[in-house]
C-alpha cells in the first residue's frame, strides 16, 4: 500500500487546542533563526571538496547507527544493509538492493526520532510525495540519486539552504586539519569550525594508545612520552586548533570521574599508563585527572568544554571486531556527577571564565545532580537532551525536569550531535517545536507571559548556544 508523505503543521506541538495556538504562535517567531551547530561529527571534507554526495544508501542509511542498531535488533544482517565486514573480502551488496532492504523494513521505525527526520529529509529536501515503503523503494533511490547529482544537493549549497550559521565538526589532536585549512583559503563564505577531542591521546584503553602518543611526539616535535612534554604537546594542538576557529573541546570519557593529583603522582601515574599496558583502575584515574587538567588548560585558552560520558562504547564484542565502531552498539551506562566531579568543581567549579557543558545518558541523575550542580556551580551549564534521548520525549523530559532548579539561562540550547548531514534541520526543528511546546504550557498555566515566552523561545534556539560555546 502507497500512503502519502504528510508533516502535519502541528506535529509535536500539545493536544490542548489553547495550548497549541501559544505554541503555533512562539513557533512562528521563531523558525526562520539560522541554525548554529556548535558540536558533531560531520566531515570537513564534505565542505571542503564541495563534491556530490554518493548514493542514498551512503548518504542515509549506512552511515547511521540509529537505523543499523534498530535493523539488526530485528534480525536484519548488517551486510544487506551495505556494510562490509573488516575481516573478510569480497564485494558489498549493490546499493539499490541494500536500499530495498532498508525500505522494505522503514515502518519499524514508527514512532521513533529516526521517522521524524528521515520523513522530514525526504518530504522538504528531496520533495518526495509518497512514504517509503518496499513499494517506493526504487522512486526513492531514482530521485534521491538524480537529485544528489544536482549543484543544488552540494555540502555547501545545503549548508546555505538550511540557513546553518556556523557547523562543528570534530577532529582528534592527531588530525592534520588539512580540510580546515582548506576551507579558510577557498574564500566561502560558510563557517565550517573544529572542536578538540583528545580521548586517542589521553584514555590509556583507546586502541593504539601508545602508538597515538607516538604520532603526537611526531606531530608536535614533543616528546610525548614525558609527562611536562606530554601536556606541552596537548597546549600546542589546543592552540593550533583554536587559531583555525575552534571554541570547544569534547571529551568522551566513560564515566565523569575527575580526579585532583598532586605533580608526583601524576608523573608516576603517567609513568606507568604511557610505558605499558594500563590497568583499569588506572586507566580510570588518568582520564579523571586529565579531565581536571583539561579544564585548567580551558581557564587558560578559553575554549569551552562539554562532558559526555556515560556510553558503554561497542557493547558487542563480535559485532565490533567484525564491523568497527559506530553501528549502534554503544549503550548507556548509570553515572554519577555530584561524586565524580567534586575534584574538578574544587577546583575550578567557581571560575566564572570557564564554561564546562554537562551532557548524559543517564536521566535518571536530571533533577536529582545535574540541575543542582548547574545551578550553584558558575562554572556548569547543561547540554541538551543526548544521544538516546535527542527525541521528542527525551527533550521533554529534560525541560520538564531541570528547569525548576536550573532556569533556562543554565543551559545550552540545542545541539544535533549528527553524522547525517541532511537531518540537521530536521532535529533542530524538533527541538524548536518541543521548546515551543514546553513553553507555552507554562503561558496557558500562567506562569509565562506570553512575551516573556517568546524572549526565551529565540534564547533557547539561538542566543544561548551562541553564548555558550563563545561563537
Amino acid at each position: 500500500m502507497i500512503r502519502p508523505l504528510i508533516l502535519h503543521p502541528d506535529r509535536l506541538f500539545p493536544v490542548d487546542p489553547g495550548t497549541r495556538s501559544v505554541a503555533r504562535r512562539l513557533y512562528e517567531h521563531i523558525r526562520g533563526l539560522p541554525i548554529v551547530c556548535p558540536h558533531g561529527h560531520t566531515e570537513a571534507r564534505w565542505f571542503a571538496d564541495d563534491a556530490p554526495f554518493g548514493d542514498p544508501l551512503q548518504l542515509l542509511v549506512t552511515p547511521d547507527h540509529y537505523l543499523l542498531r534498530m535493523l539488526y535488533s530485528l534480525g536484519v544482517p548488517l551486510e544487506s544493509l551495505g556494510l562490509h565486514p573488516e575481516t573478510t573480502a569480497g564485494a558489498a551488496i549493490d546499493a539499490r538492493d541494500a536500499w530495498r532492504v532498508f525500505a522494505a523494513h522503514y515502518h519499524v521505525f514508527r514512532a521513533t526520532p529516526s521517522r521524524l527526520w528521515l520523513d522530514w529529509v525526504f518530504a522538504e529536501i528531496f520533495r518526495l510525495r509518497h512514504q517509503l515503503s518496499a513499494d517506493t523503494a526504487d522512486e526513492y533511490f531514482d530521485v534521491i540519486g538524480e537529485q544528489l547529482q544536482t549543484a543544488a544537493f552540494r555540502p555547501r549549497a545545503l549548508y546555505e539552504r538550511f540557513g546553518i550559521e556556523v557547523l562543528a565538526t570534530t577532529e582528534s589532536p592527531l588530525d592534520d586539519l588539512q580540510f580546515h585549512r582548506a576551507l579558510r583559503a577557498s574564500g566561502w563564505s560558510g563557517r565550517i569550525i573544529s572542536t578538540f577531542r583528545p580521548d586517542p591521546v589521553v584514555d590509556p584503553e583507546y586502541e593504539g594508545f601508545h602508538a597515538k602518543l607516538a604520532a603526537l611526539s611526531e606531530l608536535t616535535d614533543r616528546d610525548a612520552f614525558d609527562y611536562p612534554e606530554y601536556l606541552q604537546a596537548l597546549r600546542d594542538r589546543r592552540a593550533l586548533f583554536a587559531s583555525l576557529g575552534t571554541t570547544a573541546t569534547d571529551h568522551g570519557h566513560p564515566s565523569a570521574a575527575t580526579a585532583q593529583l598532586t605533580a608526583r603522582e601524576a608523573q608516576q601515574l603517567f609513568g606507568r599508563v604511557s610505558s605499558s599496558p594500563a590497568s583499569a583502575q588506572d586507566a580510570e584515574l588518568f582520564r579523571a585527572h586529565m579531565l581536571t587538567v583539561m579544564a585548567g588548560m580551558s581557564l587558560d585558552d578559553g575554549l569551552v568544554m562539554q562532558i559526555h560520558p556515560g556510553s558503554w562504547r561497542n557493547h558487542n564484542a563480535a559485532l565490533y571486531r567484525r564491523f568497527g565502531a559506530n553501528i549502534g552498539a554503544d549503550i548507556p551506562t548509570p553515572t554519577n556527577y555530584v561524586r565524580d566531579l567534586k575534584p574538578l568543581l574544587d577546583r575550578y567549579g567557581n571560575e566564572s571564565r570557564l564554561t564546562v557543558i554537562l551532557f548524559t545518558l543517564d536521566e535518571s541523575t536530571y533533577a536529582r545532580e545535574l540541575a543542582p550542580l548547574a545551578g550553584h556551580y558558575p562554572a556548569l551549564k547543561l547540554g541538551p537532551a543526548w544521544w538516546f534521548h535527542d527525541s521528542p520525549e527525551g527533550m521533554r523530559r529534560f525541560r520538564h525536569q531541570v528547569t525548576e532548579t536550573a532556569g533556562f539561562y543554565n543551559t545550552v540550547g540545542f545541539n544535533d550531535d549528527t553524522r547525517a548531514f541532511l537531518s540537521i534541520p530536521a532535529r533542530h526543528d524538533v527541538a524548536r517545536r518541543i521548546d515551543c511546546g514546553f513553553l507555552a504550557e507554562l503561558v496557558t498555566e500562567h506562569r509565562l507571559e506570553e512575551d516573556e515566552a517568546a524572549d526565551i523561545a529565540v534564547q533557547l534556539t539561538y542566543t544561548l548556544v551562541k553564548s555558550a560555546y563563545r561563537l
